[in-house]
């Protein structure tokens, strides 16, 4: 903590970035310590491949994050977020790892170690946790758009307090960011209140894609290009769908299979053609499962990518209720 203090504090250009496809906690952890380093007057770029998915352009500074990074743009440090290994960022990867300082925080318990500087929590409900405490060490005073960014990446980290990993942290720093401004039903309603047609309409061929396995502990949901095509839907908009497949009864282990589009960047996390994310009931540990498929994550929530056809990968997944 000390040392990356006080590299933040030495820093004059900062890149802060989180991994493709980011869900709510990536997206407030990279605001949230956007905002911050900026109150620290640093020059800070916020850079993700990809685009910011609709249910989070409400928090203050979306507008900053950047998908491109400028050729001739110099930093010194990048702050890396919520990523279990630094090729998560996307294609900007190698560049990434030439710049001088990378300060790498997360709370997967895969994580690689990349990066000169790691703080890696994995008792954290998620990484804005951990940044919040960072952001006191700062000394940076807390803002109501900062505690908006904060509150937002626990509440969907922690699927509203619902998810095994939710603590007593959980709920002390989410009052206090309440203290400092934050609306939870004005969060709550951008979160999950407002949907486009298309998500919708993507929701109901997801849940129509869903398979359960014979003893009835792995469930399985599909989303295909072919899917996304019809209603009109970006990759940004699968956000949370994994979760009805989750909430099945009887349900271990919930895998959502998402067809990749090659040569779109923003789906080409990595060259398999399908991605597979996994959430657990709380008894299965899915980060040892990823593992060995090559993935990582942490023990409620991982994901890999995998060779193979639709059916063939589906076939591999509802095996795994063979071992529960």
């Amino acid at each position: 903590m000390e040392k990356i203090i006080q590299q933040l504090n030495n820093s004059r250009h900062v890149l802060v970035a989180s991994h493709v496809n980011p869900d709510g906690d990536a997206v407030g952890s990279m605001l949230a310590m956007g905002l911050a380093l900026g109150a620290l007057n640093k020059h800070v770029t916020i850079y993700n491949e990809s685009p910011i998915p609709a249910v989070y352009r409400f928090l203050a500074g979306v507008q900053q994050i950047v998908n491109h990074l400028a050729p001739d743009a110099i930093f010194d440090t990048a702050l890396i977020l919520d990523c279990g290994e630094l090729e998560r960022i996307g294609d900007v990867a190698p560049r990434i790892a030439n710049i001088p300082v990378i300060i790498n925080i997360d709370h997967h318990v895969t994580n690689s170690l990349f990066g000169h500087l790691q703080l890696i929590d994995q008792e954290a409900c998620a990484t804005t946790e951990i940044l919040h405490r960072i952001i006191q060490q700062l000394g940076v005073p807390l803002t109501r758009e900062i505690a908006a960014s904060i509150y937002t990446g626990i509440l969907t980290d922690t699927g509203s307090f619902r998810f095994s990993n939710t603590n007593q942290s959980a709920f002390a720093i989410c009052d206090q960011m309440v203290r400092y401004g934050v609306n939870p039903h004005t969060i709550a309603q951008h979160v999950y209140g407002h949907y486009s047609l298309g998500r919708i309409k993507l929701l109901n061929l997801a849940l129509d894609s869903i398979e359960v396995s014979d003893n009835g502990k792995v469930s399985l949901m599909t989303l295909t290009q072919a899917m996304l095509l019809k209603t009109r839907t970006r990759p940004e908009d699968i956000d949370g769908m994994i979760n009805y497949a989750r909430s099945i009864q009887d349900v271990k282990i919930a895998a959502l299979i998402q067809e990749k589009c090659n040569g779109n960047r923003y789906t080409n996390e990595f060259s398999a053609p399908y991605h597979v994310s996994l959430r657990s009931d709380g008894s299965v540990d899915v980060a040892e499962i990823a593992t060995d498929f090559g993935g990582g994550g942490h023990s409620s929530a991982a994901g890999f990518g995998i060779e193979g056809t639709l059916a063939e990968v589906k076939s591999r997944i509802l095996g795994l209720a063979d071992k529960l």
